[in-house]
């Protein structure tokens, strides 16, 4: 049980830093309420699994060459580009007695959940380096899939705070003051947009 607990707070750990796909998380959650944060995360869940098993069973190696770590850090820019200053844009709209269309669109929070943690390098980096180092240090079997579960089930208690945390600021906060943490976040995802950039030009131009 204390190893369990023990990656429980690993789980915890690796999902608590504010990176791009947390930045956007709150940000769905001030904008459109709980359901949509959370199914965006969900989303995001989905990618972590994958590259769970692609760690697990080796494909990993393929993920990392330098080719498709420049793809992944050039359309994870675009993405964070194009959503922040989306999000900018519509900055000044935020409805709070609006109905949430919950039941229509929350697949599309989901599959940009999906996307967007799918693109960002740094999700592939973290599982290559924290899990790898797991099954390297595991008996496999029936540990791997246990400790496994405990990481999962630590990330998605973190999610499912922010996505409280940030539909409970869309209630609790007026128009003017969810605008401008509207447009920190928006800024934030500009800022991590143009990092991705970078990255993608280092390995494009330097590293080759």
């Amino acid at each position: 049980m204390n190893s369990m607990f023990t990656y429980l707070l690993l789980g915890i750990s690796m999902a608590a830093p504010i990176g791009p796909v947390k930045t956007v998380l709150l940000n769905k959650g001030i904008r459109s309420g709980f359901f949509h944060a959370w199914f965006f995360s969900l989303g995001a869940i989905g990618t972590d699994l994958l590259y769970m098993l692609a760690v697990y069973f080796g494909v990993a190696q393929f993920i990392g060459t330098p080719f498709v770590r420049t793809l992944l850090w050039s359309f994870g820019c675009f993405v964070l580009l194009y959503t922040g200053i989306e999000n900018l844009l519509k900055i000044g709209k935020i409805d709070l007695n609006i109905k949430l269309k919950k039941y229509t669109r929350l697949r599309h929070s989901m599959g940009a959940g999906f996307m967007l943690a799918l693109l960002n390098p740094l999700t592939i980096l973290f599982w290559l380096g924290i899990y790898g180092s797991i099954l390297a240090n595991t008996k496999g079997g029936n540990e791997v899939i246990l400790f496994s579960v405990a990481i999962m089930l630590g990330i998605m208690l973190i999610d499912l705070f922010m996505s409280i945390v940030s539909s409970g600021a869309r209630k609790l906060m007026s128009g003017p003051l969810l605008n401008v943490i509207s447009i920190i976040s928006s800024i934030s995802m500009i800022g991590f947009g143009l990092y991705f950039g970078y990255q993608a030009y280092i390995e494009l131009f330097i590293n080759h």
